[in-house]
């Protein structure tokens, strides 16, 4: 099993320890422990071999022992025993936004209900109302989290789908007989939340049966839906379905381009050919009338690439990210389409979280970490003193940092660290530190970690306020969204794009990939009123830096460019910006 593996079975353990009642202690050592890995920066395997694991802190002995079978085997008899404890309902109920192991185990051992169809009864039926320190609220509020649960179930996130695809297409896209390949779909346009795998190969008709042979044979599959010659659909380890197409070269253009999508961007592709007398499908061009195509068919499917094809309309080259009929088919025709920002032009990031409050590395350590990456600097901005549930720091605590960090770029050559702090958006709108305090960083993050139940009149006049103090330079994770698990807090975000705009602010797209907020839709509407963001991991770890790849997806779909991005300036550039 791979680090992302491990931790996530810590967490669980951690979690099901809690649901059996035995002592907090015995499962935060388990959460404390899924934390320490994820800080691990050397080869987990090499830690194991040579015994150093157990000189990590938070990883005590019998942890060490379970993580060492994990990584082994992809399971541990405390693990497998642990799991067998619940029936699977039980721990399917965890996964109900808002329903945590307290009220689960009261579910369970109370009402003996061990899945979710009984739960959905007994909320019908108005008995988990009456449970001790439930109430018809709490509820209610189940009840939606159950929906929003089944809702969801057959959507991943986007670092999962690409993990699973990539493990596929790598197999596949080395076999003898394939000449091009592709991954298509929701994958290849970088939506956050993705249905199904699509791959598009290009092969001679011979070569088709062995490769969808190895296709439906790779060890990731579970189940085989559908296998044909030159289609198949398989279902994969984690339950994401996955298909495969076979098309000659000569059509890999066209059916890599239909089968990116999105349907309403092929709709008004379509729509766009017939107005000039074509047809258009995902084998190629032909002429709407018959008798047009004497001739003149040879001439109509010679499009190599997708850039032929949309030539051939007339348009120029269209980055599948921005293929959602947003706009950008008649920004094709007048060649005004941006050049979108690419991972390499960013040169450091904002919004780092270190050991000072609830990261897992030092300051340090994630320095040393954003140089292997080749940046220029890094922003740290631990938790303010209201957080305490995170660990935030108190007066003195900001002040030791602030004179850690001065201490290590007094050392450094060509990189730097900027000071920073998240800082709490109280519901008054004001901000956690006070000004002294403030005063010690050069920027501040204001982001909203607490009451997300106010209106949303209430929470957009919270946050324009606090976009409009003097000391704030961005906001955080705008919405507070978690991606298949928690909805945003009710915030009209043009009024705080509008705010921030006003205000001459920044706005982030947090990078976590259960997050990606500021959403991308709405990063268009900030590039034209001129706002800039700022594209951050909010990383924990210093692994979790290389997360700025998935906020560059969103920056993309969302039609940003470099000069739109804060962190595509030079360490100076920055400076100069921060001041003013």
């Amino acid at each position: 099993m791979d680090k992302p593996g491990i931790i996530r079975i810590l967490d669980e353990m951690g979690t099901l320890l809690e649901l059996q009642g035995a002592n907090p202690f015995k499962s935060r050592a388990f959460q404390n422990a899924a934390r320490a890995v994820e800080g691990i920066t050397a080869d987990l395997g090499e830690l194991i071999s040579s015994g150093e694991l157990l000189e990590v802190r938070g990883v005590g002995k019998s942890i060490a022992v379970i993580i060492k079978d994990l990584h082994a085997t992809g399971t541990s008899d405390e693990y497998r025993e642990l799991r067998k404890s619940f029936p699977d309902g039980v721990v399917q109920m965890l996964s109900i936004p808002g329903l945590g192991p307290k009220k689960v185990k009261a579910i369970y051992e109370k009402l003996k209900i061990s899945n979710l169809e009984d739960l959905e009864q007994a909320i019908k039926e108005d008995r988990i109302a009456e449970l001790d320190g439930f109430g018809s609220k709490t509820q209610d509020n189940i009840l939606k989290g159950l929906m929003a649960l089944r809702t969801r179930s057959d959507k991943v996130l986007y670092p999962k789908a690409r993990t699973s695809a990539d493990r596929i297409f790598e197999g596949l896209g080395k076999e003898r007989g394939v000449i091009r390949a592709e991954v298509a779909g929701s994958l290849r346009r970088r939506k956050e939340v993705v249905g199904d795998i699509d791959i598009v190969i290009s092969a001679k008709k011979k070569d088709c049966a062995p490769l969808m042979e190895v296709f439906v044979n790779h060890a990731d599959v579970t189940s085989i839906v559908a296998h044909g010659e030159t289609k198949s659909s398989v279902i994969l380890q984690g339950g994401i379905n996955c298909d495969l197409r076979i098309v000659e070269d000569k059509e890999f253009a066209f059916a890599l381009n239909y089968f990116t999508g999105s349907k309403e961007h092929n709709v008004e592709m379509r729509s766009r050919a017939r107005k000039v007398g074509l047809s258009l499908n995902e084998y190629g061009f032909s002429h709407l009338h018959a008798e047009e195509t004497r001739g003149k068919a040879k001439q109509l499917v010679q499009c190599k690439t997708e850039s032929d094809l949309y030539k051939a309309l007339g348009l120029c080259y269209i980055d599948p990210e921005l293929r959602e009929n947003l706009g950008e088919i008649e920004a094709a025709e007048k060649n005004a389409l941006p050049k979108l920002i690419e991972e390499k032009d960013i040169r450091g990031t904002f919004h780092c979280h270190t050991t000072y409050s609830d990261g897992a590395n030092s300051v340090q350590e994630m320095a040393s970490a954003a140089q292997k990456l080749g940046w220029e600097y890094l922003g740290i901005a631990d938790h303010s003193k209201g957080a305490v549930y995170a660990g935030g720091l108190s007066d003195a605590r900001a002040k030791e940092q602030v004179k850690e960090i001065d201490a290590i770029n007094e050392k450094s050559k060509g990189f730097r660290i900027f000071k920073g702090t998240e800082c709490d958006i109280l519901p008054t709108g004001d901000l956690d530190w006070s000004e002294k305090t403030l005063a010690l960083f050069e920027y501040v993050v204001v982001s909203v970690h607490s009451n997300f139940k106010m209106t949303e009149s209430e929470m957009t006049k919270r946050v324009v306020k606090a976009l409009k103090h003097k000391r704030t330079t961005m906001l955080g994770h705008p919405t507070g969204r978690l991606l298949l698990s928690r909805d945003g807090y009710p915030i009209d975000m043009i009024k705080v794009i509008d705010a921030a705009s006003d205000y001459g602010k920044m706005i982030e797209i947090n990078s976590h990939p259960s997050r990606l907020d500021l959403d991308w839709r709405l990063c268009k509407y900030a590039r034209e009123k001129g706002v800039t963001v700022s594209i951050n991991p909010d990383a924990h770890s210093a692994t979790s830096l290389s997360d700025v790849s998935f906020g560059v997806g969103a920056a993309r779909k969302g039609w940003l460019s470099a000069k739109n991005v804060f962190n595509t300036r030079s360490s100076r550039e920055i400076s100069e910006m921060l001041r003013r």
